[in-house]
């Protein structure tokens, strides 16, 4: 039998709202399985001391009050604040106790849900993995020897480990699209500024969204229209994708030599399984890639280091290393850089609609292969093949999704793009294709 936990958040929230179990008990399992687990995946940095008092008012609140989410735990990057536990971004010189809560958190107590612990992350959503920061890196829950990526990386490891069903992280470049494709879950961007970043610490406030990373899709929707109401995620969740056009940008990755060649399998596997649902895949040249991301890392690096600059000249020794690289970086582009880097993005962003003026979506690798190993990183950052970045500089909304396995038994994730403000359509494809293949094994 399957445990609870282990259950889509709808029918967790079944089992509370017909008594077949409480949320006290549901909140003490995802307890015990922190404490069960949590030594291999180090992702928690900070439990929730008062997670059951509040899944026990839940319990006593007459069944008809409650919210539609009541007694469902999740996670928070630990980057986002969460009122009554510390915010410190995985820095040794971030040290807050907000009073309140980030806004994507306070909408989801609203709706029921129960903070239940901050997870970990890079230093400031930076660059890691890194060993001279608070806490140790986080582990892959597939295998511990390897990263969950950057920099939602707690998130991804609590989610891939059942720890819980849900946890919100942030992606700038791909923090929450490349972790979910290292571990084996969904990962949600939204649309550039649908989900409200009041109570997050920035990173890049022209690239940076707040977002699920979940243990399927309908989770992920289900959260994203908790935090972001009117977003229609779960809309049309369960319809049928018969007939809809989706390009696949084959040629953004099949050549490159760092792609894996069970991902290039794994993807036209993808473009299969979607034709036998009945959609039509066209193979859609996009623009270079190469230029797109450098444009992209330009704004991140620049926009990084004037968050960073006073702290940053006050504090620096207390600054990771890596941290302090990473963010000096921004120091080298100058305004006629960052200009041309924006009108980049502008111009990707026009021809990426124009592809949607004849398609619902398009396909695309996440990453190119597996989560690296903690030994590739014995010298310092590394920065791993990914196809995400450009979505940031564009906003469009875009799902990692599980897609296979690589030789060496670690998953590997595809990524599927849709229109603006079109999550709809991307949750119901999403949907559609996870329906449609089988499950990856269990990491655990």
């Amino acid at each position: 039998m399957t445990a609870p936990l282990d259950l889509p958040l709808q029918y967790q929230a079944r089992l509370i709202a017909r008594g077949a179990i409480s949320a006290v008990e549901l909140t003490q399992a995802a307890l015990d399985r922190i404490s069960a687990r949590d030594g291999i995946s180090r992702a928690v940095v900070d439990l929730n001391a008062g997670a059951l008092a509040l899944a026990r008012e839940i319990d006593e609140m007459p069944a008809e009050q409650r919210p539609p989410l009541a007694g469902l735990a999740f996670g928070v990057k630990d980057i986002i604040d969460v009122a009554g536990q510390p915010t410190r971004c995985g820095s040794h010189t971030h040290d807050a106790s907000p009073a309140q809560d980030a806004t994507a958190v306070a909408r989801l107590r609203q709706a029921g849900m129960i903070p239940l612990a901050k997870l970990a992350t890079y230093e400031y959503a930076l660059t890691g993995p890194a060993w001279d920061q608070p806490n140790p890196p986080a582990r892959n829950p597939w295998n511990p020897d390897h990263i969950t990526g950057g920099s939602s990386s707690g998130s991804a490891a609590a989610v891939a480990a059942g720890m819980m069903r849900v946890a919100l992280g942030t992606d700038t470049g791909g923090s929450i699209r490349a972790p979910a494709a290292y571990c084996g879950i969904v990962g949600l961007k939204p649309t550039h500024g649908l989900v409200p970043d009041a109570g997050c610490f920035p990173l890049s406030p022209s690239l940076d969204v707040i977002g699920p990373l979940a243990g399927c899709v309908a989770d992920a929707a289900l959260v994203l229209d908790a935090i972001a109401p009117g977003a229609g995620a779960m809309r049309k969740i369960g319809q049928d994708i018969k007939g809809m056009k989706i390009a696949y940008g084959r040629d953004w990755f099949a050549d490159d030599p760092r792609c894996d060649p069970a991902l290039l399998q794994g993807l036209d596997d993808t473009c299969a399984a979607l034709s036998l649902l009945g959609a039509q895949i066209h193979l859609t040249p996009l623009p270079a890639y190469d230029r797109l991301e450098a444009a992209g890392t330009v704004i991140l690096q620049a926009e990084a280091l004037t968050t960073h600059r006073t702290p940053l000249s006050q504090n620096y020794d207390k600054y990771g290393v890596d941290a302090r690289r990473n963010l000096l970086t921004g120091a080298v582009p100058d305004d006629a850089d960052i200009a041309r880097a924006r009108q980049i993005g502008l111009e990707f962003r026009a021809a990426v609609d124009v592809i949607f003026a004849d398609h619902a979506a398009i396909l695309l690798p996440t990453t190119l292969g597996p989560a690296p190993a903690f030994a590739d990183f014995a010298d310092g950052p590394v920065w791993t093949a990914m196809r995400t970045l450009p979505f940031n500089l564009s906003g469009h909304p875009a799902l990692s999704l599980p897609c296979g396995l690589a030789a060496n038994g670690l998953p590997l994730g595809c990524q599927l793009v849709t229109r603006h403000k079109d999550e709809a359509t991307l949750c119901q494809i999403g949907h559609a294709l996870e329906q449609a293949v089988l499950p990856l094994p269990r990491p655990l």
